[in-house]
């Protein structure tokens, strides 16, 4: 039997020790294996737990008004208010006003008769002084009927302004424009009137002797 040197009994040795610490090695490799692979599988298996448990997320409320904000944008950028349609109550009015004015234009009213009863009154302070006979008819009775013709004459130029401007505005109901007629045509009838009287056209001044 041959005898070993001590260097190779070393490497025997050496060799045996490695041997079994590579033996001892691979079956703690082997255990730890499952317990990463049963780790992975829980994690996969708590997940669907864990998100079912979470709590859903609020709806995004700012979401809904910044697309509705978009909208309005794209719609040019501020919503078109409609035009209010007018009542017609202010031309239905004036209308009645045209009518009443031309009514008064023709048929007097209390000025002109308050200012041709002053006028009259300062006719019969000249004629006291003296004059001719025309004069004082002129004095008295002249001046007053001309101060009466000139204020008809200023309500019958109204009444056919506001008939006229009444007339103007589409979309009237037929009595309003009834009205505004009425009243535009005896606001012309009393300023051809007013006119003949104050220039002495018709019904002229008599002539005194």
């Amino acid at each position: 039997m041959r005898r070993m040197n001590p260097t190779e009994t070393e490497k025997n040795t050496d060799a045996t020790n490695r041997k079994d610490a590579e033996d001892t090695a691979r079956p703690t490799e082997a255990v730890a294996e499952p317990e990463a692979t049963g780790g992975a599988a829980a994690d996969r298996t708590a997940g669907p737990d864990a998100s079912a448990d979470a709590p859903a997320a609020p709806a995004d409320e700012d979401g809904i008004e910044d697309a509705e904000d978009a909208e309005d944008a794209e719609d040019g950028g501020i919503p078109e208010e409609k035009p209010r349609e007018s009542s017609g109550l202010l031309s239905a009015a004036a209308g009645v006003v045209a009518t009443g004015l031309g009514v008064v234009g023709l048929s007097g009213s209390w000025v002109g008769q308050v200012a041709a009863e002053r006028q009259t009154l300062l006719g019969q302070l000249e004629s006291s002084q003296g004059g001719s006979v025309a004069e004082q008819i002129s004095a008295v009775y002249g001046d007053a009927w001309h101060t009466t013709a000139l204020v008809n004459g200023v309500f019958a130029l109204l009444a056919l302004i506001v008939g006229v401007t009444v007339l103007t505005r589409p979309g009237r109901p037929g009595w309003v424009r009834a009205c505004a007629v009425a009243g535009a045509v005896l606001g012309g009838i009393g300023i051809l009137a007013s006119v003949s009287m104050y220039f002495d056209l018709i019904l002229a001044l008599p002539q005194g002797s």
